[in-house]
């Protein structure tokens, strides 16, 4: 499967907008029913421990959860790299962490594979 870049850099766009829009429907039809996401801060919000959740109603409870905890979330897109397959999202959070997440697509376009990297301090 080969996506266009410019397919992918549209996705990682529409990935940060919805973010900002703090619309998690939003954020969620951009994944694919049985997406998985990875991601230190899941067991820190108690959800499973081994960081990973899995399908979208797990991402549901996931980020809803996250959002009711950060009110001033916001994004700002630093740079979107791509592959075939992938678009890596490089930002920016409300707190001046930089954040890399890399969002692996299916055929249909939609993300089944997400993974927060987060820097090392």
């Amino acid at each position: 499967m080969h996506r266009q870049p410019s397919e992918l850099a549209a996705l990682g766009h529409a990935w940060v907008e919805a973010w900002n829009a703090r619309d998690l429907e939003r954020v969620l039809a951009l994944y694919d029913e049985a997406a998985v996401m990875t991601s230190d801060h899941i067991p820190a919000l108690g959800f499973c421990e081994s960081g990973t959740v899995r399908g979208k109603d797990a991402l549901r409870a996931y980020w809803g959860k996250a959002l009711g905890l950060l009110p001033d979330l916001h994004f700002t897109l630093i740079e979107l790299f791509v592959s075939p397959d992938s678009v890596v999202v490089f930002y920016r959070n409300e707190r001046g962490k930089r954040i890399c997440e890399y969002l692996r697509v299916n055929e249909a376009g939609l993300i089944v594979q997400g993974s927060a990297n987060h820097a090392v301090a």
